[in-house]
């Protein structure tokens, strides 16, 4: 959270502990202001009463009831409409301190998208030019135009990423479900990765032959996110893992890294859309907090269950858990 979120943040709560201050002292008022007048009225009627009347002890308890009556209906309404307004200022606060949050995260998530973008453009167009304007030797010019689809798949997936959040929002997307043989997508999303960030080490445990109903190109997306998310919060040189197995009538699929790990109070957020881990100001890692999001939405489509726990001696190990055919 910026110094500007924080001071709003800071202005909502003084304004709001101070109406809510004012509401309940005049609640209070209203309730002295009414229980007075009641004592007065009751004196009145008392006084109005004729001692030497024979019923008059009678109407005296008669008086007396009523006041008593109107005392607790004071409070009965009191009592409510402050429940009532309790309820409104906490959901207001709430809500206002949500959205001002949720702006502060699109605005993040905007500008790590601007930066998301132009950096692959930035490097494919420099790529390009260099091809376009110098000899190079075949090695070379290899390279390049490897580097170059590199960056453009890069910049394909965070399309694709943007895209598939905005239909899942909007509940657009409409899934086509078939039988899959997961293993050999999982196989061929590591085959994928390899080739895309060969400096990279991956080492795979994945058992064949597991097939389940499930829309192909969402679970493409589920196993990318999850090992490019290894790869960004972890050392270039440390080892990224990914295994597969059967648990009963359960698949099981587990991503490892050796990265700093991930706090405990941070772990139910961080499959929040536009949620990163770390200070905005401060982390060094890319991303628009769109990946960890949608292999929720994505494992919750598909009627499973993904979560997080601390890899040893450090890291994180993220397990996804999806029903077999």
């Amino acid at each position: 959270m910026n110094l500007k979120t924080s001071k709003k943040l800071t202005v909502v709560t003084v304004v709001y502990w101070i109406l809510l201050s004012y509401i309940v002292a005049a609640l209070i008022w209203w309730f002295i202001a009414l229980e007075k007048q009641n004592s007065n009225i009751t004196n009145v009627r008392l006084l109005e009463l004729v001692k030497d009347d024979p019923q008059y002890f009678e109407k005296v308890t008669q008086i007396e009831t009523a006041k008593k009556r109107k005392t607790a209906q004071y409070i009965g309404e009191g009592v409510t409409f402050l429940a009532l307004i309790l309820v409104g200022a906490v959901f207001v606060f709430r809500a206002t301190r949500r959205q001002l949050l949720l702006s502060q995260q699109q605005q993040n998530f905007m500008m790590a998208v601007t930066h998301e973008l132009k950096t692959p453009i930035a490097i494919t167009r420099l790529n390009l030019e260099t091809l376009q304007k110098r000899k190079l030797e075949e090695e070379k010019q290899q390279k390049l135009i490897a580097n170059t689809l590199q960056e453009a798949n890069r910049l394909n997936m965070l399309c694709n990423n943007i895209l598939l959040a905005a239909q899942l929002e909007a509940g657009a997307y409409a899934t086509n479900k078939e039988e899959i043989n997961f293993s050999d997508l999982v196989e061929g999303c590591i085959d994928d990765f390899r080739n895309r960030f060969p400096q990279r080490t991956v080492a795979e445990n994945i058992t064949e032959g597991l097939y389940l109903n499930g829309e192909q190109l969402l679970l493409q997306m589920l196993v990318n996110n999850l090992l490019e998310n290894a790869m960004k919060y972890s050392p270039k040189e440390s080892l990224i893992k990914i295994g597969l197995r059967s648990e009963g009538k359960k698949l099981e699929l587990i991503v490892t890294d050796e990265g700093i790990g991930i706090a405990e109070e941070e772990k139910r957020k961080i499959f929040d859309k536009f949620y990163r881990v770390g200070n905005e100001n401060t982390r060094s890692a890319k991303g628009t907090g769109l990946g960890l999001y949608l292999c929720s939405r994505i494992v919750k489509s598909h009627n499973g269950y993904i979560s997080v726990t601390d890899n040893q001696p450090q890291g994180s190990n993220f397990v996804v858990t999806l029903e077999q055919v």
